[in-house]
């Protein structure tokens, strides 16, 4: 092959790879000038160092908490779609946009720095991997999970099954109400991968009291 030849196919790939950048879609972020907005925008200009635990109470008490709900899950049944069709783009499209709707996703987060992984972007893809895992350590480090009293901190049931799927790579096999004397829990029994049974607790407190505030309502 002509070493022209060989020039071109190699602009024609940056060219593509820049292209694939700089199409990205961006994440909008809310305008209620509330904690959790706060929050975003932090998050968005790079700045992972904040405290998630409070990031994720933040959402609970925002406005954009209401905004969450069917869009969501279809956004996510979507991702899927593309994982098997190896569709970047289409991957980071979908991703940001759960974003903007959910930014303590942790589903989408995992799925937005692996995509950034794939396709070289090393900013994009630690930044995204650093709220990830600040997610995911807000919830596994908040307690040790084995009873009630000691059950991690969740704020919505999404984050129970990727905390068991992902973080554990278990398979859910039943769920129960618990409490003790401060707290109401999701009681989990799981499957681990080498066939053992066990039972993690999830203090569920802050879900409990949303599902009582709609039911009110």
């Amino acid at each position: 092959m002509k070493i022209s030849n060989l020039l071109f196919i190699s602009s024609y790939l940056v060219f593509q790879t820049f292209t694939a950048f700089s199409q990205d879609s961006k994440i909008e972020t809310p305008l209620f000038n509330d904690k959790y907005s706060n929050f975003v925008k932090q998050l968005e200009d790079g700045k992972t160092d904040i405290d998630y635990t409070d990031f994720r109470n933040s959402f609970l008490d925002s406005k954009q908490y209401s905004k969450k709900g069917e869009n969501y899950d279809n956004l996510k049944k979507k991702v899927f779609d593309e994982l098997k069709n190896k569709n970047y783009q289409k991957i980071i499209d979908l991703t940001k946009a759960m974003l903007s709707i959910d930014y303590t996703s942790m589903f989408a987060h995992m799925y937005l720095q692996k995509t950034y992984k794939i396709l070289g972007d090393t900013v994009n893809r630690n930044k995204y991997h650093d709220i990830e895992f600040g997610l995911i350590n807000s919830i596994v480090k908040s307690n040790d999970g084995l009873t009630c009293e000691t059950g991690w901190h969740v704020t919505q049931i999404e984050e129970e099954y990727f905390i068991i799927n992902i973080v554990l790579a278990s398979d859910f096999q039943g769920q129960a109400i618990s409490s003790s004397k401060n707290n109401m829990c999701d009681k989990m029994t799981v499957k681990t991968q080498d066939g053992k049974i066990e039972t993690y607790y999830f203090e569920a407190n802050k879900v409990f009291e949303m599902e009582k505030k709609m039911f009110e309502k």
